[in-house]
């Protein structure tokens, strides 16, 4: 497995071995000891989520916080997505940037997301499978984000925007800076 940290810090790519030959292929999507050792990391996932989702469906960018931050291990099962994570930790030299990469079934790569950031993701095959990896569990009560499509975060999504498709609670978050006001 190659891992290649991204301009943030504690953030990763990680790229599995793939073993093709004519009856298929196989590789090691996870070895928390491989995991760990690569990343410097000690990270425990307890939680698994997947979703399902059309072209243009645009999830994120949400957090969690306080006791119940997690970090999450991304990765697409089916399809491919523009892939965004932005560094809210407060005391980061990298505050307010953010990393985006394209995940597919095609290429197998995986993002680690630490804790302390916002995580989101936009459909750009036709549906996607989305699965990824959580180290705490969900609670709802500290569930937070910021509107994906402010601009003063910069993210190119890659897909016009009137083909984006937001849930209502992302169409009424709120700015970066109402949220993150430093």
């Amino acid at each position: 497995m190659n891992v290649t940290e991204t301009k943030l810090k504690g953030c990763f790519i990680l790229e599995p071995a793939k073993y093709d030959d004519s009856r298929g292929y196989f590789f090691e999507s996870f070895n928390e000891q491989t995991f760990n050792k690569l990343t410097g990391t000690r990270t425990h996932f307890v939680q698994d989520n997947q979703s399902y989702s059309t072209r243009g469906v645009l999830r994120g960018l949400h957090t969690q916080s306080g006791e119940h931050a997690q970090a999450k291990l991304v990765r697409v099962l089916q399809g491919e997505v523009l892939d965004v994570a932005v560094d809210v930790r407060p005391d980061s030299s990298t505050f307010g940037q953010h990393v985006a990469i394209k995940l597919s079934e095609d290429n197998n790569l995986q993002l680690f997301v630490p804790r302390g950031f916002l995580h989101g993701f936009v459909v750009l095959s036709d549906v996607a499978t989305f699965f990824y990896k959580c180290d705490n569990f969900y609670n709802k009560a500290s569930e937070c984000g910021v509107h994906p499509l402010d601009k003063d975060l910069g993210v190119d999504w890659e897909i016009p925007l009137e083909d984006i498709i937001l849930s209502e609670k992302d169409k009424e978050a709120l700015s970066f800076k109402e949220k993150f006001k430093s």
